[in-house]
Parts: C-alpha cells; structure tokens; sequence
C-alpha cells in the first residue's frame, strides 16, 4: 500500500535536511529558495519492536517491516496560488500526496536566513496553508459552476454534490482548511462528492515543528496542533555517528516519532505474518476487514478468503509459538465482517 506524505513548508526550514534524516540517502541541501525542484521520494521503515521480538520466538531468517513514502517537495511562498516561485508545479506536487507534513522553523539562527527575515511559526503556518486555501477556492469554485449547470437539469447527484461544495466553500471562505468543513465524512456519497473535488486542504496535516530543544513548550496555538518536534540539524548530525559517539554526547534521535505518526496520520495500521522463512508487517488501513486485508499479501486471498485465525502479538509471544497458542485455544477463529485489530498476528485460510 504505497501511501505518501508530502513535506511541504517555506524555503530554508529544514524540509530537505529533514528528508535526508529519515531516508539516510543524500539529497541537495543549499541555504536559499527553491533548491528543491523535483520532489524526492524515499521509502522510510516503520519502527515496530513486535517484528523483532516475534522474529526470535520463530527463529525468523527475514524480517520485513511496514513503510511509509515521504516526498521532499519545494518550498512555497506567499503567492504560489497564484504562480509565484515555483506556483502550480508545487500545488501539483502536494495533489499527488495523502497527507501532508508541514515544517514550521521556531529555532533562531542569524545564520541561515528566513525567507521574511523573521522566525514566526504561526505566521509561516499562515501563509503555507493560505495559499492552499487559495488554490483549493479555486477549485471549488469552478466544480461549483459545472454542478450547477447539472443541478439545473434536475440531476439530483449533481444537487447533493453541490450542496456539498457549497458547505466546503464557506469553509475555505472563512481561512479554514477543507478537512474542517461541518459535513459526514463518512456517509459514502459525501466521500464520492469530496474525492472528486481532490482538496489540498482535505488531506489530513501534520505539523513538524523544528526546534533547538525537542522538550520545549510552544505557545498553545502552536502545542494544540497535531504535531510532532524535531531539532533537525540535530538528526541530520546522528546520521553520520556511531552508537558510542550518540551515548557519549547523550543525543537521541526522535526522528522515529515522526514516522510513527505519519503512519497513523495515513490511516493504517499493521497486521503480522511470522513463521521461519519471515516476520513480516503488512499495512493496511484503519477499519479493514480480514478479507481486504487478505489482499495485502494477495488478491487471491481476498477473493478466495474462507477465514482468518487470529491472535494479539504479546498473546502468541506470552505463549511461545503458535502451535501452543491454537492446543491452547487462543487462537481466534474469525470471517469475512471481522474488522482487523492493530498488532494481530494471522493465518489466512483460502
């Protein structure tokens, strides 16, 4: 399941620095705008300690972890709804994304530059979701006007999709982004009706705050976001240290917070396989059924699904093996309605 999050924010915030950390792979790093043109995407490893610990009890060969793709895109600036700096190619770019990562600089440092020549997290914050709040009026605006035209016509999915643009708009009038609109997320004809709109500001945001000091307190407005806090110069340094290097300068890194998150900011959790060939995480979203998630080793297993035996991972590994835990009865039979539980290991019957 490749799901991506985008890393958008202004210029010189530490968006490629912060790329860098987390894919451990080089990128071009300069201290002026625009030197990210072309996004970069890395593929990134989601932390889990179950995968380990399941692996020893099956004497496991391979372990294969869950990912999340995270793409470095441009930095934007004030007017990029309107082509200013690298305009439509970075609102492209955001548009290919599921979630976004927003950068926010609170660290001082005369040494690299601001793009305002001044550090102020909430008004940068400001004007990166402005101008997607721009784009998406646009967007809106002109879906309106082909509904309307429908609606006319007495077709009444055109009516309700227009009903809901209409709600979005007001939304985006009012400098809230899409996602905050007062409308069903979950009824399925509203998901039809704001899929097809493709929003930037639908999508779910995360704020990366890159500070000098992880433990700091921000001012509310700031804390009450979803976000996480990162001294990214730091991160980047620990990429090129050693184990002993780290524990003698007391340093941690607290980049796995961040992937952690975007993993659940995207809606999924994980399911386990383990047996000697591997112990393998297999994703899939949040509410999926053991069928569909049969469908994430293979579609056959969804088609063809009879059932699923299921256990939780510290359950199996408290017992030892799985044979144990099925003499046991610990091992739960389940079918096709049964929704998936994060961290159960499985056997899928087809």
């Amino acid at each position: 399941m490749a799901l991506q999050i985008g890393i958008v924010g202004l210029p010189n915030v530490g968006k490629s620095t912060l790329f860098k950390a987390l894919t451990e792979n080089p990128v071009e790093i300069s201290n002026y705008p625009f030197c990210t043109i072309e996004p970069n995407v890395g593929v990134v490893k989601v932390p889990d300690e179950r995968l380990d610990k399941l692996s020893i009890m099956s004497e496991t060969e391979k372990i294969v972890p869950a990912v999340v793709e995270f793409v470095d895109i441009a930095g934007i600036v004030k007017g990029a709804s309107e082509g200013e700096g690298l305009g439509n190619k970075f609102l492209a770019n955001i548009r290919e994304v599921d979630a976004i990562a927003q950068v926010v600089r609170v660290f001082e440092n005369s040494n690299i530059t601001h793009v305002h020549n001044k550090v102020d997290p909430l008004e940068d914050i400001e004007i990166i979701n402005t101008e997607l709040i721009l784009a998406d009026l646009e967007t809106v605006t002109k879906r309106m006007e082909k509904l309307a035209k429908d609606a006319r016509g007495n077709d009444k999915e055109a009516q309700f999709k227009l009903i809901i643009a209409e709600k979005i708009k007001n939304t985006l009038e009012k400098g809230l982004l899409a996602n905050m609109t007062d409308i069903d997320f979950e009824d399925q004809n509203t998901k039809i009706a704001v899929r097809e709109l493709q929003l930037l500001t639908m999508k779910p945001f995360l704020y990366v705050y890159n500070v000098s000091d992880v433990n700091e307190k921000l001012p509310d407005i700031l804390e009450n976001r979803r976000h996480v806090k990162l001294d990214i110069k730091i991160e980047e340094e620990l990429i090129e240290m050693s184990e002993e290097e780290k524990a003698e300068m007391e340093l941690t890194s607290h980049i796995n917070d961040l992937i952690v998150e975007a993993y659940d900011l995207l809606g999924l959790q994980t399911f386990i396989t383990t047996g000697k060939i591997e112990t393998r995480a297999w994703t899939i979203k949040k509410g999926a059924t053991a069928p569909e998630a049969g469908a994430a080793i293979h579609t056959d297993f969804q088609e063809k699904f009879i059932r699923a035996d299921v256990i939780m991972w510290d359950k199996l590994l408290e017992i030892g093996s799985w044979g144990k835990a099925k003499e046991l009865g610990a091992v739960k039979t389940v079918g096709r309605d049964y929704v998936m539980t994060d961290g159960e290991v499985v056997e899928f019957k087809v």
